[in-house]
């Protein structure tokens, strides 16, 4: 059991309230697809699926061990694996997992798998490259593949799909339309050719603010589901799903000349009261964050960074604090803190998530905000 006393609490009632937030975009006809890759955003994906098993129609994956995870506890609703690796095939079989078809030597390795075993209709997806030149076949490879399928039995198309390179951005509007009409050509000619109807999905979450027309059958939530819209105003609407908590380990008082942490970062200037917090960039926080560019909240005060952010801790200044050791610490508990550390560490707030450490604790809670 994991007793770290930093803890990543996952807030139940965020989660329902930005899943229902989408599905109150989309028509009655269109799935959701719940994206708990990369541990749930930085959460717990096998807790997250847990609790959203019942309200959403599939859930996707990035790699084999993410999914068998989650049939290892329980989970029973469709799980696609985004990112397939052939020496995985045999136990994304294995686990009834879904695998994305995305180039023909993955393609026909799983076909031939399919055949030896032999399956029957198993359930497959297949990627087109439509713009992001990131994994997919093109579309003059869809004679070929329609051939294939044609001559098996062993495996069914259960989703055709693509994925949009620039959609939160207004200014790429011709370039994401293009995308989709280019998708919507495609399943045309499987739709024409392959004798029945695979779903089609191409909206990412900002793709379901912008271009809600192209809902097709199915949609991927993914970082809408932890309280992240794709600008401002759509964030507003969202509620923040991570909450990450510590104490205070010793407070020192700390006279004027003396230093704090590694290379004597921090030189006090006057008396100084810190802090000493069991998190550091081993949990996720960017050493950017040291030398009072971030911040923690203590007893509802903002209590800044001193000195170096440590591997396993950081310091902090609570002189004007009223705390004691034992103290409650929140490290970030809003999309506004979130946005600043992301800010101060020069990058996105996808990778603030997902840098948590695996040592935090997780736990999803319900019934408060």
């Amino acid at each position: 059991m994991n007793n770290h006393v930093t803890v990543l609490e996952i807030n139940g009632d965020a989660l329902l309230h930005n899943l229902n937030y989408f599905k109150q975009k989309l028509q009655p006809k269109t799935k959701i697809l719940a994206v708990v890759k990369a541990f749930g955003y930085g959460s717990d994906g096998v807790q997250v699926a847990q609790f959203l098993a019942d309200k959403v129609d599939y859930f996707a994956v990035a790699y084999a061990v993410e999914g068998i995870a989650l049939r290892e506890a329980g989970i029973k609703t469709p799980i696609l694996v985004l990112h397939p690796q052939i020496p995985n095939l045999q136990s994304i079989i294995d686990h009834r997992l879904e695998p994305n078809l995305y180039n023909f030597k993955i393609f026909n390795a799983f076909l031939k798998l399919a055949d030896e075993i032999p399956l029957m209709n198993y359930p497959i997806h297949i990627k087109f490259n439509t713009g992001l030149n990131r994994l997919g076949f093109w579309h003059t490879d869809i004679p070929k593949i329609i051939t294939s399928l044609k001559e098996t039995n062993h495996v069914k198309v259960q989703s055709l799909f693509s994925h949009l390179a620039a959609s939160e951005d207004v200014e790429e509007q011709d370039f994401t339309v293009n995308q989709i009409n280019n998708f919507a050509y495609i399943a045309q000619q499987f739709y024409k050719h392959l004798g029945y109807e695979p779903m089609l999905h191409i909206l990412n979450t900002s793709g379901v603010v912008n271009y809600a027309k192209a809902q097709f059958d199915m949609v991927r939530v993914g970082i809408g589901l932890y309280g992240f819209g794709n600008d401002e105003k759509e964030t507003a609407q969202l509620k923040n799903t991570h909450n990450l908590k510590s104490i205070i380990s010793q407070i020192h008082l700390i006279e004027p000349g003396e230093t704090v942490g590694y290379n004597r970062a921090f030189v006090a200037k006057k008396p100084t009261k810190s802090a000493t917090i069991p998190v550091g960039h081993a949990d996720g926080l960017s050493r950017k964050l040291g030398n009072k560019k971030g911040f923690v909240i203590i007893n509802n005060q903002k209590a800044k960074i001193i000195g170096n952010v440590c591997m396993d801790m950081i310091m902090v200044d609570v002189t004007k604090i009223d705390c004691k050791e034992g103290d409650e610490v929140i490290i970030f508990n809003s999309q506004d803190m979130l946005q600043h550390i992301a800010d101060v560490s020069e990058t996105i707030v996808y990778e603030t998530l997902t840098a948590i450490s695996q040592r935090v604790s997780k736990i999803l809670k319900q019934g408060k905000d």
